[in-house]
């Protein structure tokens, strides 16, 4: 698996404490979000914890894909802004 990692935005919030980028990538497949984590955190010397994945935009047929993502300086910072996922709860059957 070849990576090739382009910066195309990156700006800092320091009202969120957090680095706000876009990185375009070429690889054989796109990336799952714990994959990109993994990817990003190391593209920028940072924790994948601490790394929130917004979007993965890739192309059918392409091996170019664009990540936005938000890093923060810790998981605390992480949790305590990004919004958490809810599991939706099983419907009770009638019977």
């Amino acid at each position: 698996m070849t990576e090739k990692m382009k910066i195309l935005n990156e700006r800092k919030n320091p009202a969120f404490d957090r680095r706000e980028i876009e990185v375009e990538g070429i690889l054989d497949v796109t990336p799952k979000i714990k994959e990109a984590e993994e990817l990003i955190g190391k593209e920028f010397s940072a924790n994948p914890e601490n790394v929130k994945i917004k979007k993965i935009k890739g192309r059918f047929g392409s091996k170019n894909f664009v990540i936005t993502a938000n890093i923060y300086s810790s998981k605390e910072e992480k949790d305590k802004i990004e919004t958490k996922i809810k599991i939706p709860r099983k419907k009770k059957t009638k019977k």
